[in-house]
């Protein structure tokens, strides 16, 4: 017997040889689809109607700071480094476990309400956000972000290393591989040679994944040039950061001979186009990273710098803007974003064997939207309507491993009302008092 039936629904599976289907049913059983197709003759536990549905991957969020919802809208108007060095870094000094915590609710209530299932989150404060991240349902990928900034660092006393390992430990195949932990190296320039060899090391020896960011500006990426004769991805390649699955976000300055090492490597790129526009960092060559054969996902970065954590927002602007820039409406197609928002978004946090897909043996992750609302009439291209036209206040059910997070406006694992009051009346004056 299936737990859920969805029945009668438009099924939209963008990685899969199918990539949209009417009338199809969908079972769910023990946390996993077990069935998609016709009507099946098993019965089921609830049955959801599919009427004026449709059904499709939850997000993958490849790269975000789920906890900075404290600093949405804060320090706009300044480039990256003015940006984090005036506006974030001196705030973020003033936060501690417990103001994480809160915001961490505030920003995953956001993110599942708005279609995500699952995140690539890089940042700090993790005995305070790992267990609501963890309680809130989500899949998550966390990573402890690290930094050296002078030569006198010392791997084996190093907080950051400390707490990396303390969070492998304590949640690293949490909930049956539902939460899992990387490492992280913050950038280029925030680090060196002391922190990357020995923590290249410690995750291939932990079988870890690898965060980082990589040439988000081109101030970034020619100083790396400056001071180390090589680009930032030739030096974390040379370095060994990516002998492991990795993810670099934004590669926006990346070269021809990058995505050739990106390529060679498997490590996945993540776009984040909000965010570079919004600090006038560039655009990343999205396309020829795509046909350089690496595999490229989507990301909202975090909503300091977006700012919200909308996916439906990333994949539109993801599938319009390289066409305006190349002048080719073949630059990317809308199935393309689609795929860098759960197929490829899977692969870059390890578990395309598992979730970004409608198919049968996969996690239920899953979301159906409401396309009962004048912006979905005419249908002539269920894959269009969801690229141009969808957004995340259209999403009716969020549901990870097959149990519901979300449904019909109401939060199921988050108490919204509770941790938007503590946003406003614990962090607010702690943060910025």
């Amino acid at each position: 017997m299936f737990d859920i039936l969805f029945s009668d629904i438009t099924v939209v599976n963008p990685g899969g040889e199918t990539p949209v289907m009417k009338n199809a049913y969908v079972g769910v059983k023990d946390g996993r689809i077990a069935h998609v197709g016709g009507k099946p003759d098993e019965p089921a536990k609830e049955t959801i109607s599919g009427k004026n549905k449709l059904l499709m991957p939850g997000f993958i969020n490849a790269h975000t700071h789920i906890p900075m919802t404290a600093f949405r809208g804060w320090g706009d108007g300044h480039d990256l480094q003015t940006w984090l060095y005036e506006y974030i870094f001196p705030y973020e000094d003033k936060m501690d476990d417990e103001t994480a915590a809160i915001c961490a609710q505030v920003g995953l209530a956001e993110a599942i309400a708005a279609g995500t299932s699952a995140i690539a989150d890089m940042y700090f404060f993790h005995k305070g956000i790992a267990p609501v991240i963890a309680a809130s349902g989500i899949n998550a990928n966390l990573s402890r972000s690290c930094d050296a900034l002078d030569m006198n660092f010392d791997f084996n006393t190093c907080h950051r290393v400390r707490e990396t390992r303390e969070l492998v430990k304590n949640w690293h195949g949490y909930d049956n591989g539902r939460i899992r932990v990387d490492s992280s190296i913050h950038a280029e320039y925030t680090s060196n040679e002391l922190l990357w060899r020995p923590l290249a090391e410690y995750t291939a020896e932990n079988g870890l994944g690898m965060q980082t960011h990589v040439s988000e500006t081109k101030r970034e990426h020619e100083e790396c040039i400056a001071r180390n004769g090589k680009t930032p991805t030739r030096l974390f390649a040379d370095m060994g950061l990516f002998n492991t699955r990795s993810i670099a976000a934004h590669c926006v300055w990346v070269t021809d001979d990058d995505m050739e090492i990106l390529r060679e490597y498997g490590v996945s790129a993540v776009h984040n186009p909000v965010s570079n526009l919004k600090l006038a960092s560039g655009v990343a060559r999205v396309p020829d990273m795509l046909k350089a054969g690496v595999n490229t996902a989507l990301g909202t970065d975090g909503v300091s710098s977006n700012d919200n954590l909308d996916m439906f927002e990333e994949i539109k602007l993801a599938a319009i803007l390289h066409r305006g820039v190349s002048l080719n409406p073949l630059a990317m197609s809308s199935r393309d974003a689609l795929k860098m928002a759960t197929v490829n978004g899977a692969k870059a946090l390890g578990r395309e064997n598992e979730t970004g897909c409608v198919e049968e043996g996969f996690w239920a992750d899953l979301i159906m939207l409401d396309m009962d609302k004048p912006h979905f009439y005419p249908r002539h291209d269920e894959l269009a309507l969801l690229a141009y036209n969808a957004r995340g206040a259209d999403v009716c059910l969020n549901m990870v491993r097959g149990k519901i997070l979300y449904k019909d406006g109401v939060h199921l694992t988050v108490d919204v009302e509770k941790v938007k009051s503590e946003l406003i009346n614990c962090v607010m004056p702690k943060v910025f008092g």
